[in-house]
């Protein structure tokens, strides 16, 4: 068998498991009525993925069909009988794709992520599908911004490759030690509050802000005081269309001289072309990115010896003071089991509460 034919088989697979509640198995006496377990057709689904599915959905009683195909008009056949589907946040779904999806039965939707901005999720309402992120570790993608930050407060970046070149001498540019910067959070939800929290250990002054009520221990600003005073700036908010270029070149051009960005959040938070030009021209001090607008279909493969067709990728990549890494914050295994259980959990839930309301 072929590689890729092993890998259609895998895809159609359906792993079956004895049947049990939400939490682990207990048994079951004899004149127990047989109950089939709950099936999950789980698009986008890479290896370590499908690893966790299979280990955890014993202890929850589904069937996992598992694809590394984004969900499509053209496989929507795998989702046919099955109330429930888990999704990427890596694949962008369409519009035809969640009603070709509503004609098979799917009437709920897990993305394997905290944001939806992946999906249209209106438009998936208006067909009957309910769609849902899931929680998890917040200390992943809190403990990565902390890394971006000291990185390029140091310029760690440009440490490591001129060292990799065997360059061991000290830069022009000396680095900069937290404790004695102001650092700017804007939003303060669960990865944005363990953000402050750890800022706290570092000494240094936080600003903070949200539309949304928080309990973050900070100072809490207007955007516009807090993009004046800060020196870093962090961003922690869901992308929709109100926080869609939330700092776009008006906004930068506030910001304090020398200061830095760091994203962790959505690419599109950012406007890119105001960001290269403001690091162009020595407005900002640096960027530490681990998402960045129009990256699908660039991270999460492999490009070398192959041109990438992003320009702003190519300029950013050009500047000793950017650090940009490949939308890995979230990547632990703490985390990445949080998610494959919650999503199972959540389609659990849907299909207790639809068999019951």
């Amino acid at each position: 068998m072929t590689s890729t034919e092993a890998a259609r088989t895998a895809a159609h697979h359906r792993a079956r498991s004895p049947a049990s509640p939400l939490s682990p198995p207990s048994p079951s006496s004899p004149s127990s009525p047989a109950v089939s377990a709950t099936g999950i057709t789980v698009y986008g689904c890479g290896q370590d993925e499908a690893a966790l599915f299979r280990e955890l959905s014993p202890r929850f009683d589904v069937a996992p069909t598992f694809t590394e195909a984004p969900a499509s008009e053209a496989n929507v056949a795998l989702a046919s009988g099955n109330r429930c589907i888990s999704i990427s946040h890596k694949d962008q779904v369409t519009n035809s794709t969640l009603l070709a999806l509503s004609r098979v039965g799917v009437s709920y939707v897990s993305t394997r992520s905290t944001g939806c901005n992946h999906v249209d999720v209106s438009y998936a309402a208006s067909v009957g599908i309910t769609v849902e992120g899931v929680a998890y570790s917040p200390d992943s993608v809190a403990d990565y911004t902390l890394m971006l930050m000291l990185m390029a407060a140091r310029h760690a970046g440009s440490v490591i490759i001129r060292a990799a070149a065997h360059d061991y001498r000290l830069q022009e540019t000396r680095g900069r030690e937290l404790r004695d910067l102001t650092v700017g959070v804007i939003g303060t939800g669960r990865i944005g509050a363990a953000v402050v929290a750890r800022l706290r250990g570092f000494g240094c002054r936080v600003l903070a802000h949200d539309s949304r009520p928080g309990t973050a221990a900070a100072d809490r600003v207007s955007l516009d005081d807090l993009l004046r005073r800060s020196d870093i700036v962090t961003l922690h908010v869901p992308l929709d269309a109100a926080t869609r270029h939330l700092l776009d070149r008006r906004r930068i051009e506030r910001m304090k001289r020398g200061a830095i960005v760091v994203n962790t959040g959505r690419g599109a938070l950012l406007d890119t072309e105001a960001l290269v030009s403001a690091l162009d021209s020595g407005r900002l001090g640096g960027a530490a990115l681990d998402v960045l607008e129009g990256e699908e279909g660039i991270f999460y493969a492999d490009h070398r010896g192959n041109p990438v067709e992003h320009r702003s990728l190519a300029r950013l990549q050009g500047l000793p003071n950017v650090i940009i890494t490949p939308h890995t914050a979230y990547y632990t295994d703490h985390a990445l089991n949080d998610i494959i259980e919650n999503s199972i959990v959540n389609c659990r839930r849907f299909e207790g509460s639809t068999a019951h309301g």
